[in-house]
């Protein structure tokens, strides 16, 4: 058998030529696979042309494989599971800001096929954008704000949630239902954006409908470093509730505040001219899936 003329062999001969061993026939073999009989024997007959060897024995009835074609279907039959493997499975690359991966990534992967390997890309939301513009991630979670400026990008919104004011535990507004943005712009704030300079983030623009405008002590894209330095005393957390509802609490309190006006609206963002992956799409869809279920059980 010549090996070296494998190169030339079309995956529809590989197809037939498997379908005749295993369905006992090219009758059978055509109605399992779809196929006209003259089309089957058309492929087995290319094939045993292209490795110079015959793989059926034509007298006997029905055909019976010769030592070669014995041979050759194990060989074949891997060759059809790898290809059906690689089409169903692959790597994706699952970008999100630290909070989103936490909540949600556990729960998408558990969802997935074994086929498919999810790999996670943490980073702040800012920095998503490039990642996916760039091609280095293949999705990417993240809030709407702030507002992606590439248009390449499209999305859709997951799931919206409140922003919340965190305090240290025996601070006086720690043990109120609620707090305004009034009362939060008169005291030192740690909020969520970059150290050099203004982003919209959610929480700039509650304050702005407001017309406030309270200076930062501090600002984090870490939730942990947020409540970190709440806890410490050295200011007041104003972020959204995902971001520290899975976090650890110790020493500090979750207030709401009843007169944000601006809620936190994460989306699944990608190419608009992504390529066509069955393994990407499976993954958007759980991800999709996943979101729904969760807020299905939150609301009933």
């Amino acid at each position: 058998m010549d090996l070296g003329a494998m190169y030339g062999v079309k995956m529809d001969w590989i197809v037939s030529f498997v379908a005749v061993a295993r369905y006992g026939g090219f009758s059978a073999a055509a109605k399992a696979v779809y196929r006209g009989q003259s089309r089957i024997s058309e492929h087995v007959a290319e094939l045993e042309r292209a490795l110079a060897v015959q793989l059926f024995d034509r007298t006997a009835h029905p055909p019976r494989l010769t030592p070669e074609g014995r041979a050759l279907l194990p060989q074949a039959e891997e060759i059809l599971r790898r290809v059906q493997k690689l089409s169903a499975g692959g790597a994706v690359r699952f970008g999100a800001y630290p909070s989103a991966a936490a909540w949600l990534f556990p729960q998408v992967v558990r969802r997935l096929p074994d086929s498919i390997r999810l790999l996670l890309v943490e980073g702040p939301s800012v920095d998503l954008e490039d990642a996916l513009v760039r091609g280095d991630i293949d999705l990417a979670i993240r809030p709407v704000h702030p507002l992606v400026t590439d248009e390449s990008l499209v999305h859709e919104i997951l799931w919206r949630e409140p922003l919340t004011a965190v305090f240290p535990e025996h601070h006086p507004l720690a043990a109120h239902e609620s707090v305004a943005l009034a009362q939060l712009a008169e005291l030192p704030l740690i909020s969520i954006g970059e150290s050099d300079g203004p982003r919209q983030f959610e929480s700039h623009l509650a304050f702005a409908s407001k017309g406030l405008s309270p200076e930062s002590a501090f600002r984090t894209n870490q939730p942990q470093t947020l409540l970190s330095l709440v806890r410490h005393g050295l200011g007041v957390g104003v972020t959204n509730e995902l971001a520290v509802s899975t976090a650890n609490l110790d020493g500090v309190r979750l207030v709401p505040i009843h007169d944000a006006g601006v809620e936190r609206q994460v989306a699944l963002f990608t190419r608009r001219d992504r390529p066509e992956s069955p393994a990407l799409d499976t993954v958007i869809d759980t991800v999709i899936d996943t979101v729904i279920d969760t807020v299905r059980k939150v609301s009933g």
